[in-house]
């Protein structure tokens, strides 16, 4: 297998809410509409600006993060990627070297130039002291340019072009255009991040909007041969193992609607590639579960949805007889707090929940957990991460606990609890970083 060849670029900030989402999803849309094939990539765990990528482009977006998904997983990914595509944007996390690994260290790792997005909002001269700061902070980092973001003026955006070459003794740091503050493709966001696109009816005339107004840019005006100047040669992976089918001729059962929809398209795939067939649910539609072998319920938006959730009467019973008749249930964060028996929103209203764990649940405005995680099983070590607002209250004790990426004091990681043929946490897998212990989550007893 050969090296295969694309423009690519990483699409990275100073820090976040400055508006990658909107630039990485309007240049791939742009590009979609010229005709040409696009795939993107979402660095680090995110799962709702994948949501606003996959409209822009028509095609899953995968995640890449050189701890949870691995270097090897993110170099499969980006070399099958630039075999078919004509253009690779990858959206970065947070600023662009914040985080262990960073968004720079994967740009480093693979050569990807980085386009720097800044809020010029409230700046002019500054804008040249971080267009200079984020090119050159990290020799040998790989640059493409900086684009002004929600600028006020015409005048404006010439200020913040003059502020790049300052007095002369800099190098030019690329100015590839300024784009004017418009409520026209503002994208929505709410607790967690982003809404998610689904949910958002003009959720493509924002993006096309977003595009329309990137093409007035230097950046916009790109054809195909400037895009050529961001080539990058994406080595051919390793040959890799063949997976045993250890879940072939099961059935899985995937919740999958407006309240669980974190959902790595990825982990789909892991599946399917042990051998399950999949099969999807709508809780929040009261969907009856479907006949099945093993039930994913995985993590979303359960309390903003919580009394639609708690009239479902006829999923929740085959859900009831699901776990009764002793089948496996792997429930992540979202999905756990669907099982507890009560929820309490932020507003303080009570609900009751599905009764498959004892205990409750509770939003709250702090964050209450944020990062990196490994989970250890029996059959193997699955890498992910959590992220959540919510706290529970249980007599359960935990069977085990994740361990921090970044290390930390003992018992410092997400509790899994087990009830019967249920195991829940608040822990996202990435089920590739081990097929073997995903597949344990799904089979009787494969746990212990």
């Amino acid at each position: 297998m050969s090296a295969a060849v694309c423009p690519a670029i990483l699409v990275a900030a100073p820090a976040s809410g400055q508006g990658k989402t909107t630039v990485a999803s309007a240049l791939a849309r742009l590009h979609a509409r010229a005709g040409r094939r696009v795939r993107a990539f979402k660095c680090g765990p995110d799962f709702l600006d994948s949501h606003w990528l996959a409209l822009a482009t028509g095609q899953p977006v995968h995640n890449l993060d050189l701890w949870m998904t691995g270097e090897d997983d993110a170099r499969v990914r980006l070399h099958a990627a630039a075999a078919e595509s004509d253009l690779i944007v990858v959206e970065g996390v947070m600023g662009l070297f914040d985080g262990e690994p960073s968004a720079a260290d994967l740009a480093q790792r693979f050569g990807l130039p980085v386009l720097a997005v800044i809020d010029a909002s409230a700046m002019a001269g500054t804008f040249g002291a971080l267009a200079f700061g984020l090119q050159h902070f990290r020799p040998g980092l790989p640059w493409a340019g900086v684009l002004a973001n929600r600028v006020a003026s015409e005048r404006h955006a010439q200020m913040l072009q003059d502020a790049l070459v300052g007095d002369g003794t800099r190098t030019d740091s690329f100015f590839l255009g300024a784009v004017m503050h418009d409520a026209a493709f503002s994208l929505p966001e709410r607790h967690l991040g982003l809404t998610v696109a689904s949910e958002i009816p003009d959720a493509l005339a924002r993006l096309d909007a977003a595009a329309d107004a990137l093409a007035a840019t230097p950046l916009g005006q790109m054809d195909a041969a400037a895009l050529a100047r961001w080539s990058v040669s994406f080595e051919a992976p390793p040959a890799r193992t063949a997976q045993a089918p250890s879940l072939a001729g099961k059935t899985i059962a995937v919740a999958k609607d407006a309240a669980f929809c974190f959902i790595y398209p990825a982990n789909l795939d892991v599946l399917r590639t042990l051998g399950a067939e999949l099969v999807f649910f709508s809780p929040l539609a009261d969907d009856p579960l479907p006949p099945c072998d093993a039930v994913w319920l995985p993590g979303g938006y359960p309390e903003l949805h919580a009394t639609s959730l708690a009239e479902s009467t006829a999923c929740r019973a085959g859900l009831s007889a699901h776990v009764t008749a002793g089948r496996p249930l792997w429930a992540e964060c979202g999905g756990m707090m669907l099982l507890f028996d009560t929820l309490v929103t932020l507003e303080g209203e009570t609900h009751a929940m599905w009764d498959l764990l004892p205990g409750m649940v509770a939003m709250q405005k702090r964050l209450a957990a944020l990062g990196l995680q490994r989970l250890t099983l029996p059959a193997g070590a699955l890498r992910g991460h959590t992220f959540h607002y919510s706290r529970c209250e249980t007599t359960l004790e935990p069977v085990r606990r994740t361990e921090p990426a970044s290390g930390g004091a003992s018992g410092a990681g997400e509790a899994m609890y087990r009830s019967g043929s249920v195991q829940a946490s608040y822990f996202h897998a990435w089920f590739a970083s081990s097929p073997s212990a995903t597949a344990s989550l799904f089979l009787p007893g494969g746990t212990d």
